[in-house]
């Protein structure tokens, strides 16, 4: 073995044998790139121009051949694929499902699977498929198709199809290649048309993605999809009561049972607690999710897309082909290359059909002539025995109308002469033939026009896919920008805290020791000792922390309304200090020192007040021959508080005996001031958004949602508002609010002033009638409000547009109350105008206006009422003006206002239907 070994040995000094050796490192690394190029090229990635992979390609193809607009089974068009897929059928049949249910270019009939709910389709023998109608107006054209040889030689297939759609953008790809990957995110159909026509327009576009699944998405971080970026999804979660939230729509690239199995882990791990969850998945995605007794519903949806797939991160990397080689490209790039692309496709598809044209014109012109003139009865032409004789005679027969033509007559167009049957020659129109040509001259026409103005041509192609195709294809997904959620804001307290003072250990399993509370596993834990320091670290098991512990909770981060009152003694010196600070960003398992670091330093006295309270205590010094007075009271609330850091305030330099409590104090910390971010929806600190004020204790926020119903809540930032809010503010009380709002049974336009009751915490009451067909159509806080009235006037109907004040049409009711009737006459429509709160900056209305709103009670309406004890008119409730006297009662059908005032009436209805008021402006009560 050995020699054998020595044999094959390259000798040193053998250069004859050393060039007959083929080196293995070249021979694998030239392998490996011919199977990594295979891969990316044929398999993986996609091709910018047509926006497919190879499979998908061959797979359309096949069905562009099969096509007779009847379905084909599935089984069959894997079968026929294979002549130009050599890599299997189940590739094939996966990459058809995937294709069937993006919905766009193949009419699927049977089960082809739920990509939201992770169910698979049906064999491929069961289900059935044909191109969609928009394949083949958009994918196919054989005349402006490049072709090649298939694997095997015996057939021809399309390099690229000519698609006349950014398809690729459409549909997102994804896929894994080597030494590379692509991920596209898909796009919204209408928007990728509306940024083709834009960019022809000379507008760069600004493209993100729309997922068929729908949900939320933040795409601040998009970066254009390549390499580097990120999309954030979430799913759609709407609260249906306190104890119930639904999920409506999942994030891209999950299923329904994903994410049910994810939120059953979190809250097998005690991340959130619920109930029950239900899938009642159907037509559209519904997950129930039954919460447990005393949990948030606010803090589970933040708790939901924190701990489970609620939400997901997408990468995208727009890698394609192009010039046969792969490119990172930014989406915006990709659809300018498409829509040119597009474009060429449109030129050379109108160059085509300008030649068919001009052919057409070309025969038609030499088969007129050749029977206008008799060619075919000449007696050179019937004499030529041969084809070459006749191709002689002909040529000198047509020499004279030569200029007529746009290109030389050939010997095949004296070939589709001469094979025209006599009959059809004999029955030739010439009539109808220059009919013809002249319509084929027309057409030629407006073929140039477009070819002239090919960029307005193909943005009306745009604009016609997206007319025909747009229906139904609006956007899924709505775009959002989401707030950072912090998982230990919205942890579940899942497990017990314990503490050990003595000996210095806290943790989750000290469970003989002293409780301390309820916190999550990730929360971090700040501890303060008997010498001054404190620690922050994380929630463990056990974990050493230092002996004589006076105080540990939970830390929050950043918390600035946590107060700790201290006061402590320095150890060099004796000097004993007070101090007020909070404790905002440290380094997790660092000792902080609180006093001023002498040796020997200690506490006296501590306390920990999550509002900033200030209590007073009672200092009791030890006897000392200087001292006439051994005790007085400390009031926290004349510190200033500072930072951690700082020294305090020396409080006596004689030795002190002992501190207690005297009593507690309030907070000395200001309301706390809350903004809405109107893109978040949520509540912040930070000043982001519209400022609702300074809160505290009981203080609440009002929410008046567009369809007439309203809630206070607390200003929790954990809270969650909805997207049809109309006003969102600090309540108040005693604010009076004006609104116009229409009722669906009386068919009338109601007016009223009112103030929002006080009511219970998340409770939902509506403020207009419960009607089908009630809406709220004006509200505001202000103390003027001014709308504008479009209204019909009088029998005949004449259009009118007032300005009415809505304080001068009705006094401040009970939240309850109907209201009054905005106008006698037909309302049209009533917008806001105007708002004041200062009153002396409203113009009254003008007469005519007022006039228009005045309900008259005329005698007749008098008598009327007073024999109608069940009119609705509630004196109860609403003053009434005195009683019409005799003369007023004689002047008032004169209709004078100066001799004979009529009397007006500030009303509420309470049925509406018990009233009329005609077109005169007259009451009727029935």
């Amino acid at each position: 073995m050995s020699e054998d070994l020595n044999e094959n040995a390259i000798p040193e000094n053998n250069d004859e044998k050393i060039h007959n050796v083929t080196s293995l490192d070249g021979l694998y690394e030239n392998w490996f790139l011919d199977y990594a190029s295979y891969v990316i090229l044929d398999r993986a990635v996609p091709h910018i121009n047509d926006g497919l992979k190879p499979v998908q390609r061959r797979i359309l193809h096949s069905l562009k051949e099969m096509d007779d607009g009847r379905y084909n089974k599935a089984a069959n068009v894997i079968g026929n694929t294979m002549k130009y897929h050599p890599h299997g059928d189940a590739s094939i049949g996966d990459a058809m499902v995937q294709i069937g249910q993006k919905n766009l270019l193949i009419d699927c009939q049977g089960n082809w699977g739920d990509p939201v709910t992770g169910d698979s389709a049906a064999a491929p023998r069961y289900i059935e498929a044909r191109l969609s109608k928009f394949a083949l107006e958009v994918v196919f054209n054989p005349d402006t198709t490049v072709w090649q040889a298939s694997y095997d030689g015996r057939n021809k297939e399309p390099i690229t199809l000519p698609i006349k759609f950014p398809l690729l953008l459409a549909q997102g790809a994804e896929g894994i290649a080597v030494g590379l990957a692509t991920k596209i995110l898909p796009h919204n159909f209408i928007e990728l048309l509306d940024a083709s026509v834009a960019y022809l327009k000379g507008e760069m576009p600004n493209l993100v993605p729309d997922f068929p699944t729908g949900g939320l998405a933040d795409t601040s971080g998009y970066n254009e999809g390549q390499r580097g970026g990120r999309v954030r999804v979430r799913a759609k979660i709407v609260e249906r009561d306190k104890k119930t939230l639904a999920i409506t729509e999942i994030p891209f690239t999950t299923t329904t049972g994903s994410l049910i199995d994810s939120v059953i882990s979190a809250n097998d791990k005690g991340k959130i607690k619920i109930k029950k969850i239900e899938d009642n998945t159907a037509q559209n995605v519904e997950i129930v999710i039954h919460l447990a007794p005393g949990i948030s519903p606010d803090v589970t949806i933040d708790a939901l897309y924190a701990f489970t797939d609620c939400e997901v991160s997408i990468s995208p990397n727009t890698c394609v082909i192009q010039d046969d080689k792969p490119r990172f490209i930014s989406v915006n790039e990709m659809l300018v290359e498409s829509t040119n692309n597009t474009r060429e496709l449109l030129k050379q598809e109108l160059q085509i059909k300008l030649k068919d044209l001009m052919e057409k014109i070309f025969f038609s012109s030499l088969l007129k002539i050749f029977i206008q003139e008799g060619m075919y009865k000449h007696p050179d032409y019937e004499g030529s025995s041969n084809f070459d004789e006749v191709l002689v005679v002909l040529n000198r027969l047509f020499e004279p109308f030569l200029p007529q033509f746009y290109r030389e007559i050939i010997a095949d167009d004296y070939k589709k002469l001469i094979d025209k049957p006599m009959s059809s020659i004999t029955r030739f129109d010439v009539k109808k033939t220059d009919e013809q040509i002249k319509n084929l001259e027309a057409e030629i026409k407006t073929v140039k026009h477009h070819l002239k103005h090919l960029t307005e041509y193909t943005i009306d192609w745009f604009e016609k896919l997206k007319e025909k195709y747009g229906k139904g294809r609006e956007r899924k997904t709505e775009l959002r920008t989401f707030d950072k959620v912090e998982a230990a804001q919205v942890a579940l307290a899942n497990v017990k805290l314990y503490v050990n003072r003595e000996d210095g250990f806290i943790g989750t399993g000290l469970r003989k020791d002293e409780y301390v509370g309820d916190c999550s596993d990730i929360d971090e834990i700040i501890v303060f000792r008997e010498d001054g320091k404190c620690i922050v670290t994380k929630v463990q098991e056990k974990v050493f922390v230092g002996k004589g512990i006076i105080h540990v909770a939970v830390f929050k981060k950043n918390d600035e309304r946590t107060i700790y009152n201290m006061i402590y003694k320095d150890g060099p010196s004796g000097i004993s200090y007070i101090k007020r600070f909070a404790v905002t960003g440290v380094t997790r398992d660092k000792e902080y020192d609180l006093t001023k670091g002498g040796k020997a330093s200690k506490v006296l006295y501590f306390s920990a007040n999550p509002n900033g309270e200030a209590e007073i205590v009672n200092v009791q010094l030890k006897p000392h021959q200087k001292l006439k007075k051994l005790q007085f009271d400390e009031d926290f609330a004349q510190l200033a508080i500072k930072g951690r850091g700082s020294m305090g305030n020396i409080i006596t330099k004689y030795p002190v005996k002992k501190i207690v409590l005297k009593s507690k104090g309030l907070s000395t910390l200001a309301g706390r001031k809350i903004w809405y971010d109107e893109i978040l929806k949520r509540l912040n600190v930070d000043g982001r958004g519209k400022y609702l004020g300074e809160f505290d204790g009981d203080d609440r926020i009002l929410n008046v949602f567009s369809n007439g119903v309203y809630e206070l809540t607390n200003f929790d930032l954990n809270n969650h508002f909805d997207d049809k809010m109309v006003i969102i503010e600090k309540y108040n009380p005693e604010k009076v609010y004006s609104m116009v709002h229409y009722d669906g049974k009386s068919k009338n336009y109601l007016v009223k002033r009112f103030v929002f009751d006080n009511i219970a915490l998340g409770k939902q009451t509506s403020v207009i009638s419960e009607e089908s067909g009630s809406k709220m159509v004006v509200i505001s806080g202000a103390s003027q409000v001014v709308v504008k009235i479009d209204q019909l006037k009088g029998a005949g109907k004449t259009p009118e547009t007032v300005e009415l004040n809505l304080a001068d049409l009705i006094d401040v009711k009970g939240m309850k109350a109907m209201g009054n009737r905005l106008s006698v006459h037909a309302v049209q429509s009533v917008t806001l105008e105007t708002e004041h709160d200062d009153e002396q900056d409203v113009p009254d209305p003008t007469p005519e206006a007022i006039a228009d709103t005045e309900i008259v009670i005329t005698p007749e309406d008098k008598k009327e009422a007073d024999e109608a004890p069940t009119a609705a008119v509630n004196a109860s409730d609403d003053e009434i003006d005195e009683p019409l006297t005799p003369t007023e009662e004689s002047a008032a059908p004169q209709a004078q206002p100066e001799s004979a005032p009529a009397k007006k009436i500030d009303f509420e209805i309470t049925n509406p239907d018990d009233i009329d008021i005609d077109d005169s402006g007259q009451l009727g009560l029935f």
